[in-house]
Order: C-alpha cells, then structure tokens, then sequence
C-alpha cells in the first residue's frame, strides 16, 4: 500500500513519499479521505462527509490490466506527475489480482488519470475507470480478509520467491545467512541498514542494495550474516522502524539475492 509522504516537486520522485501502512494516519489528518457516513471496515474507523460537512468527489479511480509483478512503483511511474495518496493493489486468495485502486490529492488529478486509459505498462495496455470513495473502502476491508485468509491457508502473501508465513511461528523456518528486506526508503544507505541491525560486523560489502536498471532503488535489499544463527537472530528487527518505514524482513538465499541480481541489478 502507497500513502504519499511529503511529495517533492509534482514530477520529480524525491525520497519524501514512502509505501507503507499509513493509511489511518493520513485519514485522521483530512476528514476528507475518511471513509464514508456510517461505514466501518476492519480498520475500525467510522466516516464522515469531509471538510464542514460538504461532500465532494473523492479523487479515486480503478485500474485493471495490471501486470502480475505489479508493484506500487510501477503505478506511481504510470501515473508521473500527478500527486497520489494511496495505491492499493488487490489481492485474491493471497494473489495479485491485476486490479488497483489510485487516490489522488484533488479531484482534477483523476481526470489527467483517466486520460491515461489503455495506455501501455510494458507490454500490457492499462484500463482506467472512475470508481467511489464506498468501492476503494470495501477493497480496504476485503484485502485485509483476504491477508488473513491467506496465511491461515499457508499461501506466503508476497509476489517475489514465496517463503512461508513469519505469522505461523510454530512452522519451521530455514535459515540461511541471508536476509531480505523489504518496505526501505528509497533513500536508504548502507549505512543506515546497518544501524538498524546495530552489528558492529556488518560491513558495507555484506549489503545489497537491489535497484532498478536506471539506478533507482526498488526498497528491497539482501544483507548477509557470517551464519544461519545470526540471520535468525536478526528477525527480531522484522517490522520495526528506519526513518519512517517499518521494514519487513524474510529469510532468503544466496540464490534469491542471485536472482534478483538478474531481474534487475544490485548496488555494491
């Protein structure tokens, strides 16, 4: 899930926004991307009409087509220039579905979104379709149930190497020396990742920062122990803060680290 932090610039990335769970922060802040009159979602919160009781068009669109590697950069680049809130990418039965939700920051963006429909991301051509503010909170609700779902069915709710779920303690994990991150600001050094573990043998060479063919990094990076027990020990840091971010953490592989290397490229 995407929630914009402080947007630099409208066309240019920065290192200001960030993908996480910031969703309820970001609505208690402006009553206007509440959810509506009456409604409850498995977040808890109720709704209101928006600023001083006026309703008006909530800036949220649809989006279907969407390849199955799909990642929230991939939408924020098909959609550069205008200012995104949030985008939800849903999931069914623990799956990308190809659909998503994009909330903009006024109204006027969703018009610029949909002059985007049928326009190409990759190979694949994209529909864009104005949707409500009822439909983009239902889709709130049901990918929740749907991650809960799918790790009680033992589905790893993640698109790259699948690895099972850190929420079914009792399941026995295999370690490696190997750790991949998750959810890291864009801007992150190696540096920072290793104060966040705070292991004074860390060196910069046992970082791996994954980026994209033009250099821009994907918030995902390898980090390798000097052994299994160490990598293993290190989970306890699994979803605690870097800057804003909370970091997900999952055992890997030399050959995870390999194969990402080949997808994209790592910084060294």
């Amino acid at each position: 899930m995407y929630s914009r932090g402080n947007m630099m610039g409208s066309m240019g990335h920065g290192d200001g926004y960030e993908i996480g769970s910031k969703r309820q922060r970001g609505m208690d802040e402006d009553p206007y991307y509440g959810p509506p009159s009456g409604y409850r979602s498995s977040y808890g919160y109720g709704g209101g009409m928006g600023f001083g009781g006026q309703s008006r068009a909530f800036p949220v669109v649809r989006l279907r087509g969407l390849p199955f590697d799909c990642r929230e950069m991939d939408v924020y680049e098909f959609f550069t220039g205008l200012d995104i809130v949030d985008i939800l990418l849903v999931h069914k039965r623990g799956r990308f579905s190809g659909e998503a939700y994009v909330v903009f920051g006024a109204p006027l963006h969703v018009d610029f979104a949909l002059q985007r429909n049928r326009q190409n991301m990759g190979r694949r051509y994209i529909e864009v379709f104005r949707c409500k503010k009822q439909e983009y909170y239902q889709a709130i609700a049901m990918e929740v149930n749907d991650s809960r779902n799918s790790y009680e069915r033992d589905v790893p709710f993640t698109r790259v190497t699948p690895v099972p779920p850190k929420s079914v303690p009792e399941k026995d994990l295999e370690h490696t020396e190997v750790l991949r991150l998750r959810g890291l600001p864009f801007s992150v050094s190696k540096r920072e990742i290793i104060n966040f573990f705070n292991e004074s043998f860390l060196k910069d060479e046992n970082i791996h920062i994954v980026t994209h063919s033009d250099g821009r990094a994907t918030g995902e990076a390898f980090v390798e122990f000097s052994s299994p027990e160490e990598s293993k020990a290190a989970m306890k840091k699994d979803k605690m803060t870097l800057g804003s971010r909370y970091v997900e953490l999952f055992p890997s592989s030399r050959d995870e680290a390999t194969s990402a290397a080949a997808r994209s490229r790592l910084t060294r």
